[in-house]
């Protein structure tokens, strides 16, 4: 058992290391697009500051020998000259250091703008959005987005910093170690530049402790990530289903479903502590040792009279700094660990957006133009395990057509519209378009961007919007009259309008964006029948040539339209059968009821 889970940590770290290896290949356009000057540009000005800051560490190590030196042999003068020396020195390393956190800190700024819209501009394409709802692959992309990109960026620029200052600081200081401390013999072994030897041996031994005990932390903390975006993304889902929960009565259920997810958490979270307290008997005692471990060394060489107390001073210095180097990934082992659970997660969404489902198979080239706006022909509509859930035959729509289709709930309805909008990736079949024919799809729940109501009304914003005239006129028309003067309110307009007013003002966007061809799913369902026939005549009139596709559980309708289809269930899911047109009745105009005010 021991040896099976050995090999899984070792898989899964082997996973880690490429998660990390694929974020550098997502995350390097960055330095090779269109903003790569100003990447290079930021990328040399912070590793300039780093090597100056380096060079200060240098120049004090240097001082402290001269500030000990003098002291040990009581040169006021000297000491005077080091005291007047310092401040410059305190000065220049404070300037270094702004310009080291100036530079890092845009250099973090740019380049999560950068990943983070690329991401957006992914998850918006093609849909991507949507179809990743139909799986579990990229689960809560917002959160990855927002959160996980930041957390994947951040601590990268610092590792780039710890790296390069602990390459060059090592480097650096051994020569110190090597050049002062010299060689020391013992029990007549002469052992030529021990400083550096006793340095290089201490940090390796440290380093290897720490990764033996530490190999399995990475894995740990994006575990427990994993049960974070759980435990939140479950929380934000009651919050946006608050009302029905609370309609049913099933605050406790949610409770006890919350307290399961959170026990999970805190045993994810127990795992990280207790390997965290295992590696803190190393960080906490190397970090104690470090300090006293030079002195220790170099004692007998200045109780020989071989070295000075400044040299002392300057070697102890110099072996921390060579500790430091050496012990970079020993310090942050935790915050590399942390850092692979959040770009592991980043990866993962990109790859899911390249891997989601493909747009809707029976999606076929527009027709020509005389040809019906709508055609379907031999359409099947499967579910992911692909199982049967619609077929229709044979479908035309042409231009001022009004069908609609009727079907008890779970009949395809939905999946139809899916299918026509290009979303649905399982299936077979082919559905044509009309070349150039604007089409409009409006679904039961009607979404309102945040802002405001006239942003709402025109979303997806046009490159021209309509005068205010029309859309007064369209709001009137649609039983809206009263939400004229409030256009300009930002308000959450999908919690302060009742669902009947959220689809009539779904109609009226439609009405505004005037279309050849509108379908509606279930848009009239919160209507009754009086306002549905009202809304219906609306459209009949103001929209005289467009062709009309209702999609409705409701049959009472059905003498307002030219055909009536009826999804009806045949074994393995539902066949569309439409029935032969009949005589469209006259329009009779009825008023429509305006809704109440919010």
């Amino acid at each position: 058992m021991g040896e099976r889970g050995a090999r899984s940590d070792v898989r899964e770290d082997a996973t880690g290391w490429c998660a990390a290896h694929t974020f550098a290949l997502l995350a390097r356009g960055f330095w090779s697009g269109p903003t790569r000057g100003r990447a290079w540009f930021l990328s040399s000005a912070l590793a300039g500051c780093v090597l100056l800051g380096i060079a200060a560490n240098v120049a004090i190590a240097s001082w402290n020998r001269w500030f000990f030196d003098a002291l040990e042999a009581r040169r006021t003068a000297g000491l005077w000259q080091a005291a007047a020396v310092f401040p410059a020195i305190v000065a220049v390393t404070a300037a270094i250091q702004v310009g080291v956190i100036l530079s890092r800190e845009t250099i973090q700024v740019r380049w999560r703008e950068w990943l983070t819209g690329a991401l957006v501009d992914r998850w918006l394409a093609r849909a991507r959005f949507y179809r990743l709802t139909l799986g579990e692959r990229g689960s809560n992309p917002e959160y990855r987005i927002a959160d996980d990109v930041r957390m994947a960026i951040d601590p990268l620029i610092d590792f780039a910093i710890g790296l390069l200052n602990a390459s060059v600081s090592a480097l650096t200081f051994i020569g110190i170690l090597w050049g002062v401390g010299g060689g020391l013999a013992v029990g007549g072994l002469w052992i030529p530049a021990y400083m550096v030897a006793a340095a290089l041996l201490y940090g390796t031994l440290a380093s290897a402790a720490t990764l033996r005990i530490g190999r399995t932390l990475p894995r740990r903390v994006a575990e427990k990530n994993e049960a974070e975006a759980r435990f939140r993304f479950a929380l934000m889902r009651l919050r946006e289903n608050a009302e029905a929960v609370a309609l049913l009565g099933g605050a406790e259920d949610e409770r006890r479903a919350a307290h399961l997810r959170l026990a999970e958490l805190v045993d994810r979270w127990r795992a990280v502590v207790w390997q965290s307290g295992r590696l803190t008997w190393i960080v906490n005692g190397n970090a104690v040792l470090v300090p006293v471990v030079p002195l220790l060394l170099t004692t007998p060489k200045y109780l020989a009279g071989e070295l000075t107390l400044g040299a002392v001073v300057q070697l102890a210095t110099a072996f921390v700094q060579v500790q430091m180097a050496i012990a970079w990934l020993v310090e942050n082992w935790r915050a590399l660990a942390n850092w692979l659970a959040s770009a592991r997660r980043v990866v993962e969404l990109a790859h899911a957006l390249e891997v989601s489902p493909p747009a809707a198979a029976p999606i076929g080239p527009p027709g020509p133009r005389r040809a019906p706006l709508l055609a379907i022909e031999r359409l099947v509509l499967e579910d992911a395990r692909g199982r049967p859930i619609l077929r229709v035959e044979a479908l035309a729509l042409e231009p001022g057509e009004q069908l609609l289709l009727v079907g008890p709930s779970g009949s395809g309805k939905s999946t139809l519209v899916r299918a026509l909008a290009g979303l649905w990736p399982w299936g077979s079949g082919t559905v044509r378009l009309a070349e150039t024919a604007r089409t409009v799809i409006v679904p039961s729940r009607t979404y309102l961007p945040l802002g405001s109501l006239r942003e709402g009304l025109l979303y997806p914003a046009a490159a021209a919007p309509p005068p205010a005239p029309r859309i007064d006129r369209v709001l009137e028309l649609c039983g809206l009259a009263h939400l004229s003067g409030q256009l300009d309110r930002v308000e959450r307009w999908d919690r302060l309008l009742s669902a009947g007013e959220l689809q009539r003002l779904g109609l009226a966007r439609a009405l505004l964006r005037a279309p050849d061809l509108l379908v509606l799913d279930e848009a009239l369902a919160s209507l009754d029948g009086t306002a549905a026939a009202a809304l219906l005549g609306v459209l009949r009139e103001e929209l005289p040539g467009v062709a009309l596709l209702l999609l409705a559980q409701r049959p009472d309708l059905a003498p307002l339209f030219d055909r009536v289809g009826r999804l009806e269930p045949a074994g393995a899911g539902a066949v569309l059968r439409v029935e032969p047109p009949a005589p469209r009745p006259p329009l009779v105009r009825e008023p429509v009821l305006a809704g109440s005010a919010p």
